[in-house]
């Protein structure tokens, strides 16, 4: 219906040759986006580790194998054990310090969780890894620890971080949980 009122109304104000380009141009849109080869918005895909499990030397690599190894362990309490064990393997390792804030900010010690958050934080910007991919999971995180906290003014920044987390990568932050599958 809307379709048949735009034809009309383009038939009356546009002459012919711009109102075949008009469609083709629509005609291709549309194609596009049902084929999902259209132009992407700003969005990145976020970072998994198993893509960085191959950078380093020996140590950081096998560093962060302990870390996909405790994102795979069920129920995701046993995966402490890697992330403590990668982070004395390699104490400058930034995803072993994520993998466990992430653990620790949604289920475990907030207050060390924002620690290990900040931490990882630090060792990517220090070691030129902090990227548009990597920022959804800290602004995330930032948002999903200060959602635990009791202040209504910290929830409220909370949900705002969230938000932000959820426009830059609403398939990992569409539903407020950075989920170990999502990291991995």
């Amino acid at each position: 219906m809307v379709a048949a009122q735009f034809l009309s109304e383009t038939r009356r104000r546009v002459p012919s040759i711009a109102r075949l380009a008009l469609l083709a141009l629509l005609a291709g849109f549309a194609v596009a986006c049902a084929t999902g080869v259209g132009p992407r918005l700003s969005r990145t895909q976020p970072l998994r580790i198993s893509e960085v499990a191959g950078h380093g030397d020996a140590t950081r690599r096998a560093s962060t194998r302990l870390v996909l190894n405790g994102l795979e362990s069920s129920p995701p309490e046993q995966g402490l054990f890697d992330y403590e064990r990668a982070i004395q393997i390699d104490p400058t390792n930034p995803y072993a310090y994520l993998a466990l804030a992430a653990f620790e900010v949604q289920w475990g010690d907030l207050e060390q969780g924002v620690e290990l958050l900040a931490q990882s934080e630090l060792l990517l910007e220090s070691e030129g890894l902090k990227s548009p991919r990597v920022e959804p999971h800290l602004i995330g995180l930032r948002g999903r620890s200060m959602l635990r906290g009791y202040d209504d003014v910290e929830r409220r920044a909370g949900e705002s971080w969230l938000d932000e987390a959820r426009r830059m990568a609403p398939e990992v932050w569409g539903d407020g949980w950075l989920g170990v599958a999502e990291l991995r």
